[in-house]
């Protein structure tokens, strides 16, 4: 019986060994399967890669050097591509813009709103004995009086009315009316607007440029009615005339400080060019995109919203609005004009200009002028007009002003501001700097990506291999172990029989 245990020990441990044995002789070749699979794989991408230089620089029919030279280009080339590279991707962050200006034609174009005021806020003839009581306050002429007046039915009624300022209107070489106008109120007091569209009247359009195509309108600016000058205050004027504005019909006047004059005893011919600017928002560009947050203009424009925020900073420092600003608030009275509203707005516009900050509109349209003025009247004409309106010669030289306003032609120069570098031309101009230095493609990167698919396959399989390798070793070990175990609990049984 223990002869018959020895031989089975030996037995039991030479079949172990050469399990083991076979273990580690399949493993080796396991893994030079494998091994050789992937080389194989590299080896084939090398040789047939559209790569320019790799080739030679693994290839083993050439010599050391020519090899360690095809290696040494292939890197300076790709640190020459990577280089330009990173230069292009931080010029497309750096968001570039480029303006473009060209000339646009049209059959016909709208013709803009037309704004003007006389220089003189009050008509004398017009004055009651109340109303000199707070223009002389308004004026520091005199101490407040004690009682108030309602400021917009003053201007209103003391103003210039346009009916005895107009005495010959044409637009088109048509006849036109004071009714063509829309009054409308800014710091110059009642003013008057040709073709403003409001109240639902469509907006009129030109179909020919220069002289005779457009507005043309002679007016009687009144000068026996202005105010006397009896000192220097920020309401005297020493000014004859009219001020005028072209504009856009979704923007308000901003008269008083966009507006330029036109003298009496001349006619003034006003060509203009529509301009269309279009700009472009942050990060390109700095123009305001979002709608106006404003209960008072509905589309945006810095007239708008600079004429929103002096409303606004009277509301807060006066409680009170001057009469050309919009809105349902109570309106200034003329003392409160002198006292508040006044000196507000001087000392906001003078002073801190981080108060109110309007942005440039991302569209906005623009009228380029060019002035040119003629006398009149002419010694020829002056006794004619000066029969026609029943006024003396020195009245028509000193009050009468025609004003022409015309499109120089049928065309409006458009200006826009567009992206100069787009991730397009980032593909574009990396694609041609691979072409260059590699000689690569887009194709290319998909053999590249191809090989490591196939790289990572290979190397994924190995893995797996080796874990079900070293588990079928486990499970193996954990059968060998229990056998023994076996195996000794017989012998110990035999042993207690026998013996």
């Amino acid at each position: 019986m223990e002869d018959l245990s020895a031989s089975n020990q030996e037995a039991i441990k030479k079949d172990s060994l050469m399990d083991d044995a076979k273990r580690r002789n399949s493993r080796q070749r396991l893994k030079m399967t494998l091994t050789r699979s992937a080389e194989d794989a590299t080896t084939a991408f090398v040789l047939k890669t559209k790569v320019h230089g790799l080739k030679h620089a693994f290839s083993p029919y050439k010599s050391k050097t020519q090899r360690l030279f095809w290696l040494l280009a292939i890197f300076v080339c790709l640190g020459l591509l990577f280089t330009w590279s990173w230069n292009r991707i931080l010029y497309l962050l750096s968001y570039p813009a480029v303006t473009k200006i060209h000339m646009v034609w049209s059959h016909n174009m709208t013709f803009p709103a037309v704004t003007f005021c006389n220089q003189n806020l009050l008509r004398m003839s017009s004055l009651t004995k109340a109303d000199l009581y707070h223009s002389g306050y308004w004026m520091d002429i005199i101490p407040p009086p004690d009682y108030q007046l309602d400021t917009t039915e003053m201007i209103g009624r003391l103003g210039h009315q346009l009916e005895d300022m107009l005495l010959d209107c044409r637009f088109r070489g048509e006849n036109c009316t004071y009714k063509n106008f829309t009054p409308i109120y800014t710091r110059y007091g009642k003013c008057y607007t040709f073709n403003s569209g409001l109240d639902g009247n469509p907006l009129l359009t030109t179909l020919k440029g220069g002289t005779g195509n457009g507005l043309e309108i002679m007016l009687d600016i009144q000068q026996d009615e202005y105010l006397p000058v009896w000192g220097d205050t920020d309401e005297t004027s020493y000014e004859a005339g009219i001020k005028v504005q072209i504009h856009s019909q979704d923007e308000p006047p901003f008269i008083d400080q966009l507006g330029f004059g036109v003298a009496p005893g001349f006619q003034t011919f006003v060509s203009c060019q529509q301009q269309l600017l279009q700009y472009l928002p942050p990060p390109w560009g700095d123009c305001r995109s979002e709608p106006m947050d404003s209960e008072y203009f509905s589309t945006y424009s810095i007239t708008g919203c600079r004429i929103d925020c002096e409303t606004r900073y009277l509301l807060e420092n006066c409680n009170c609005r001057m009469v050309h600003m919009p809105g349902t608030s109570t309106v200034c009275t003329p003392e409160q004009y002198k006292d508040c509203a006044d000196p507000a707005l001087g000392k906001r516009t003078s002073g801190d200009n981080d108060y109110c900050v309007c942005e440039t509109p991302c569209n906005m349209t623009r009228y380029g002028k060019e002035l040119s003025m003629v006398k009149i009247p002419s010694k020829a004409s002056a006794k004619y007009l000066a029969k026609k309106f029943n006024k003396t010669e020195q009245y028509i030289a000193d009050n009468i002003l025609v004003l022409d306003i015309f499109f120089e032609a049928l065309n409006y120069e458009k200006i826009e501001q567009k992206k100069a570098y787009e991730v397009a031309g980032l593909l574009g101009d990396i694609g041609g700097q691979m072409g260059l230095f590699i000689g690569a493609s887009v194709l290319t990167i998909l053999e590249i990506f191809d090989y490591l698919y196939e790289v990572c396959c290979i190397l994924l399989f190995r893995l797996i291999l080796l874990g079900l390798l070293y588990l079928f070793r486990l499970i193996r070990l954990i059968v060998f172990i229990k056998l023994k175990i076996k195996y000794h609990k017989n012998h110990k049984t035999i042993c207690l029989v026998t013996c």
